[in-house]
């Protein structure tokens, strides 16, 4: 039984929602949830929209659970993370999320993984917060963020660290449209429904074009740079500022 998720498949749409308490904080127990809902879309649907709460999204990795890892299980979380994203991003069926509350590092890295980023106005935030707390962003993550905005950009949103206003994602292009709360899961449903009617034959080898070359890249690159990530984790200075960002969970 699935704790952290909950899956509904309707009309060959499958909804995938994050159900770890208000934050949606990223556990482990979550990401085991989310793959063998994942198995299930691509048995039984024809596209997927992401969904989490309403006042959070999902608000990234779990810190109070991941400081009491020792390395090989931070390894493991770390590894279990980027196949589950690798997973969503190459997907063949077209995918949509749908950002209705906050989405704070790990949460964002999941929206990137979608084909489509439809977001909830008012004061919600998205963005990668990685570099204030001493961690890089993934290596994965990095690539799929460079594809999406382009050098620069991505640049700025990398080096920034900030939480962005829906306005400003849209205008950089982090997502791709702003609605009402009200209007948002249906615009993701609309999206990928619309897509779901083309034949899969095509759009299965034309979202593989797009996502092959970082698919490749990070089958060549990611096990060294995921061990990097992991060291830098425990560097004492690290360790201390991640302490500091747990105490807001």
């Amino acid at each position: 039984m699935m704790k952290n998720v909950k899956l509904n498949i309707d009309g060959g749409i499958a909804t995938l929602r994050f159900a770890n308490g208000v934050t949606n904080a990223l556990s482990s127990a979550l990401f085991a949830d989310f793959a063998t809902a994942l198995e299930k879309v691509k048995a039984e649907a024809d596209g997927l929209v992401i969904a989490g709460g309403e006042k959070f999204f999902s608000i990234g990795f779990d810190l109070p659970g991941l400081l009491q890892l020792d390395h090989q299980g931070m390894t493991d979380y770390y590894r279990n993370f980027n196949n589950l994203i690798l997973d969503i991003f190459t997907l063949p069926m077209p995918t949509a999320c749908a950002v209705g509350g906050h989405a704070i590092g790990g949460g964002s890295i999941f929206a990137l993984a979608g084909d489509y980023r439809f977001m909830a106005e008012g004061r919600k935030l998205i963005g990668l917060n990685e570099v204030n707390i001493g961690i890089p962003i993934p290596y994965l993550t990095d690539l799929m963020l460079r594809q999406l905005l382009g050098d620069r950009a991505a640049r700025d949103v990398a080096y920034g660290g900030d939480l962005n206003s829906p306005e400003h994602s849209c205008q950089i292009g982090l997502v791709d449209e702003v609605l009402t709360a009200e209007d948002l899961e249906q615009k993701a449903v609309e999206t990928v429904s619309a897509l779901a009617q083309k034949p899969r034959s095509g759009f299965a080898v034309i979202k593989e074009m797009r996502v092959e070359q970082i698919r490749q890249l990070y089958a060549e690159n990611g096990l060294e740079q995921d061990k990097r990530f992991v060291n830098i984790f425990f560097q004492p200075e690290v360790q201390a500022l991640l302490k500091d960002a747990a105490e807001n969970f």
